[in-house]
């Protein structure tokens, strides 16, 4: 069956947008992944740590593919739909979600972890990274790069500034100002395509900051020309950037 823009649009809009389970674009879009494992990486440190936190968990989906838990383990989130869902989700791993806005602190006592993770934090707080983090651990965070699914957001909006403030070399001097000594920094360009508009609007929706102010009634002019570019080339393309970042507190 061929749906029109009207029912397309209407399907995406309807996706419930909590947690962070992209398993509906399955057949209507696609992005490559890093070459790097973030899931594989995250869960070989937790190996070896007594105390971890994971800032920014979403639904908790990543975290909970951790194989063994920790002593304690402990993930944070600011939206109130998400802590209900990684509460579920991470209750198996005896996780304590705490449910706390992404600035300006973390609630936690100095020294408190081994190791602190994050993948795709909004805010990334690294003077409390630090502090929290004991002499001798590990931050571990895949980030969103600077420019990532500009082709997306460009479209959308007509062309926009990058922000540097993500860049591999502004991660880097925010680090080393908070204390952190770098240890791995990699960076890599990621083929988005999506195959109809439905997934374009719930993709806006979900990750809404491609278009900030995104919404349906606000961009169905550009959404009905996407509609049609889709109709014709058969996919939009455009381009994730992410950053893998390392870095531990000295001893």
């Amino acid at each position: 069956m061929t749906y029109g823009f009207e029912d397309l649009v209407a399907e995406g809009e309807a996706v419930p947008v909590e947690g962070w389970d992209f398993s509906w674009f399955n057949g209507r879009a696609t992005e490559e992944r890093p070459p790097w494992g973030y899931a594989r990486m995250m869960g070989d440190r937790m190996g070896g740590v007594a105390c971890a936190l994971d800032i920014e968990t979403g639904g908790g989906e990543i975290l909970a593919t951790v194989p063994r838990p920790r002593k304690l383990l402990v993930a944070t989130e600011s939206w109130l739909p998400n802590v209900t869902v990684a509460r579920q989700k991470l209750a198996p791993l005896g996780a304590h979600v705490v449910a706390v806005a992404d600035a300006p602190s973390l609630p936690f006592v100095a020294s408190a972890f081994d190791l602190v993770v994050s993948r795709h934090p909004v805010v990334v707080l690294w003077d409390e990274i630090a502090r929290v983090l004991r002499p001798g651990g590990t931050y571990l965070s895949q980030q969103i790069g600077a420019g990532t699914n500009r082709e997306l957001t460009d479209f959308m909006m007509s062309p926009q500034p990058v922000n540097q403030r993500r860049s591999v070399e502004s991660l880097r001097a925010a680090a080393e100002d908070a204390g952190l000594e770098v240890a791995d920094l990699q960076s890599c360009a990621l083929r988005v395509e999506f195959y109809d508009v439905a997934a374009v609007v719930y993709f806006l929706r979900k990750v809404h900051w491609t278009v900030p102010d995104f919404s349906v009634q606000k961009y169905s002019r550009r959404l009905r020309a996407m509609h049609e570019l889709i109709q014709t080339e058969g996919v939009f393309v455009s381009t994730a950037q992410r950053v893998l970042f390392e870095a531990r507190k000295p001893r």
